[in-house]
């Protein structure tokens, strides 16, 4: 079957002749348009089987695995990552939860606590998007982890915005065949998807709050960007169905907060359209065709008019033409440089306030040295960020979960306002179709004594943007990113504007 979508493939940066990067590594942008390409492949991901899990026969008693967690907890601990500076002054933990013990699949985490009074602060649960790629490898080493990787590819330096100065954070590498993350049944690398992503993940805290009692009643916030648009909704939502139940421990979650999420396929693909033409990356003429030929509310996006399969046609024509027209740029930060890995002159950068295109080479070198996985307890393996595992179950929008956790628990959204794959556009077009009304108007919110974005507040959702800010919002920019967390941890607005 032909794929509408082919224009994805192009917004790659690996496809551009001429591209700096000699070879290209799989990314989040990869696996994103994988998925959304298949939409109207043969083998296209099933909506169905989502469907709310609860609503499929998991009923709230259903059995769930827990296995004793016995001295894991110290056996987990690290003492040293290879490379690291000195003066570390936090514990962090790492190793695997076993969350189905018949198919020996098991998930790895990476977990930080606080430098500072870490017995008084809440736990964030950070995952990464794809679907497939890692919350470690992104998450916690370019992102908003307590390190970075130097450009010789074997040291590390201080990230002085991590999170866990302002909570306890705790990567998760989902689903098996992620990251380090494995199992020894083969099918679980082919028949994978949002459901089964849910359930592991849930399964894989009951597990780790065994294993970390001392965590047990602590504050639970679920974060998370891109196709986190997906999980960590879902997630949230599977977590309070199974709350109801009487025989198991109740996680104590309080709220979720998705960055550049991609929560509905149609909507997110209007407004990245949207997006790419109001900043000046695509032409008026495609801008137009793409408005005229294509229809991003229909079931499969096709044609507006009667003769679907011309139009259908016209609209792979535009989309494509965009693609075109982007040319050589990062889309994930569109103002941000590409990384020339020809020139990269190893040593010591140590500098995160410098935004570092390069990072996933650093990150994927790192993270493949044999000392830094014995040190991390991992099974030696080669570790890439982003694995195919296959997808066979996705919703094309978390919408309906995101109306539902709006009434009972705190829901943020962010962006960052360079990031052309999921825009801001994308953002604020989902929010609109929930028609929740302003509770606090749109304003500006400071970080560092400058403007760090704005935020509106709907009743039930905070919206914000962070300016200047790519896809991964703590990358591009890391200051902003840890004032605007930790006001969501403490249920205010950004700087100045405290809920009321």
């Amino acid at each position: 079957m032909r794929v509408a979508v082919i224009w994805l493939l192009l917004l790659l940066p690996c496809y551009f002749p001429g591209h700096p990067i000699s070879s290209c590594v799989g990314n989040q942008i990869d696996n994103l348009n994988s998925l959304i390409a298949s939409r109207r492949s043969s083998n296209a991901p099933r909506p169905e089987l989502w469907a709310r899990l609860d609503d499929l026969g998991n009923t709230h008693d259903s059995p769930v695995y827990v296995g004793s967690q016995r001295g894991l907890m110290q056996a987990d601990k690290i003492d040293k990552l290879p490379g690291q500076p000195e003066g570390v002054d936090f514990d962090q933990y790492a190793g695997y939860v076993t969350v189905d013990a018949a198919a020996d699949r098991a998930l790895f985490y990476y977990f930080v606590e606080s430098p500072v009074n870490s017995l008084n602060k809440p736990l964030v649960l950070w995952l990464n998007g794809g679907p497939g790629c890692s919350s470690f490898g992104y998450g916690a080493m370019q992102e908003l982890g307590p390190f970075r990787v130097n450009s010789d590819g074997k040291t590390l330096y201080r990230n002085e915005y991590a999170w866990n100065n302002v909570a306890n954070v705790l990567f998760l590498e989902s689903p098996a065949g992620v990251g380090f993350s494995y199992s020894k049944n083969s099918s679980d690398y082919t028949d994978i998807g949002d459901k089964r992503t849910a359930e592991d993940s849930y399964v894989f805290l009951l597990n780790w709050l065994e294993r970390f009692p001392q965590y047990k009643t602590r504050d639970l916030f679920i974060t998370g960007e891109s196709y986190a648009g997906h999980y960590v909704p879902q997630l949230a939502y599977y977590i309070l169905s199974r709350n109801k139940s009487t025989n198991r421990t109740v996680i104590n979650l309080k709220g979720i907060a998705i960055g550049n999420a991609w929560i509905d396929d149609d909507i997110c693909t209007k407004g990245l359209f949207d997006y790419l033409w109001t900043h000046a990356l695509n032409s008026d003429e495609t801008n137009e065709g793409i408005n005229k030929y294509c229809n991003f509310s229909s079931e499969n996006l096709d044609a507006k008019k009667a003769d679907a399969d011309n139009t259908a046609d016209q609209c792979d024509k535009y989309q494509s033409q965009g693609a075109t027209e982007i040319g050589n740029i990062d889309l994930y930060g569109i103002y941000a440089p590409i990384c020339n890995f020809s020139a990269i002159k190893p040593g010591s950068d140590g500098n995160v306030q410098n935004f570092d295109p390069c990072s996933d080479f650093h990150v994927n070198a790192y993270l493949n040295l044999a000392k830094v996985q014995a040190a991390l307890h991992a099974k030696a393996t080669k570790w890439s960020g982003c694995s195919g595992v296959g997808w066979t179950d996705s919703p094309k929008s978390t919408l309906p979960e995101i109306r539902d956790l709006a009434k009972v628990i705190r829901v943020w959204i962010y962006s960052g306002d360079t990031d052309g794959r999921v825009p801001v556009t994308s953002s604020r077009y989902a929010i609109k179709t929930l028609q929740l009304p302003v509770e606090t108007a749109w304003q500006p919110w400071y970080s560092e004594s400058e403007v760090g974005g704005y935020v509106v507040g709907y009743k039930g959702v905070i919206f914000t943007t962070v300016r200047g800010a790519g896809h991964m919002v703590p990358s591009y920019q890391p200051a902003r990113a840890l004032t605007m967390i930790t006001s969501f941890l403490q249920g205010k607005l950004p700087p100045g504007y405290p809920l009321s």
